[in-house]
């Protein structure tokens, strides 16, 4: 038996990177990270072949790396001096964003990741003050050690967590909360937002064969009223079809498909076709 594309979640580090490198690629770019390629390699390619609607997974990366690129900007411009990137996976903002050198960035991942990419950016020079740190996330002890002594060393902090609140259980991501609202120093979190139809969708038959060993778990009653409940409300949130939508690049779903959209949006009330639109997006948090 082949072994499945996609192993554990890690590996969808590979799939996420490959399509940065498309975006890359394209004469109307809307980023550029020359360094996507080389990270996901044949792999990257192979998964994101094997993946339903690709040209929608591909939308859904560019859209969600503008998006965090520019809340990490303005906190920087907010008095932010550190980015704490949790399960950093192929990230290359450190290397491909217009950043202060005096700016802190700490990537946190599994050794087996974070040696993967420190062999192949060996010679590639970071633009601000860069620090990997091998852990297991799920270490709760190796995890509070890590966020006190960067809470320690910062002025102000952007906890990133770009991919990994999803694969969290509930009870994973209240204890990940937790541990993050006790950080006098974190000003703010930046998190995926999936709303029940978009988990829904990940559970489907093809996506949820292609995604068994890295499922959606993260599921709450509420969203919002979860992170409240753990110390933590919205300070901002983008949804992906409305920043689609600003940067002139809509989400390319077959024409048929939005000729029904066009068709079903003119007998639905608003409230249902808001909740369309706010399909997914990215929520920035603060403590409350």
């Amino acid at each position: 038996m082949a072994e499945p594309l996609i192993g554990d979640v890690s590996d969808t580090s590979f799939w996420i990177a490959h399509h940065r490198a498309l975006e890359t690629a394209r004469p109307d770019a809307l980023f550029r990270d020359p360094l996507a390629a080389g990270l996901a390699g044949e792999r990257g390619a192979k998964i994101a072949e094997a993946m339903p609607m690709p040209r929608v997974i591909g939308w859904n990366v560019v859209i969600r790396t503008c998006i965090i690129d520019d809340f990490i900007l303005r906190a920087i411009d907010e008095g932010v001096d550190t980015i704490l990137n949790l399960g950093a996976g192929l990230d290359t903002r450190p290397y491909r964003m217009n950043l202060p050198a005096s700016l802190r960035w700490i990537e946190a991942d599994y050794p087996h990741i974070i040696e993967y990419k420190e062999n192949l950016l060996a010679n590639e020079p970071p633009r601000c003050r860069l620090e990997r740190v091998k852990i297991d996330l799920a270490d709760v002890a190796a995890r509070r050690e890590l966020f006190a002594r960067v809470n320690a060393q910062a002025g102000g902090i952007l906890v990133l967590t770009e991919g990994v609140v999803p694969y969290l259980s509930v009870e994973q991501a209240a204890s990940l909360a937790d541990d993050l609202r006790v950080l006098d120093r974190a000003r703010y979190w930046l998190v995926d937002y999936f709303s029940p139809r978009a988990v829904k969708y990940r559970h489907s038959r093809k996506m949820g064969r292609r995604m068994q060993n890295a499922p959606f778990k993260f599921s709450p009653g509420d969203w919002f009223a979860f992170f409240r409940q753990h110390g933590w409300q919205p300070k901002a949130i983008r949804y992906l079809t409305d920043e689609g939508e600003r940067l002139h690049r809509p989400i390319p779903l077959p024409w048929f498909v939005k000729a029904v959209i066009r068709v079903w949006g003119q007998f639905v009330p608003k409230q249902r076709r808001d909740a369309l639109r706010k399909f997914a997006g990215y929520v920035l948090l603060e403590p409350s």
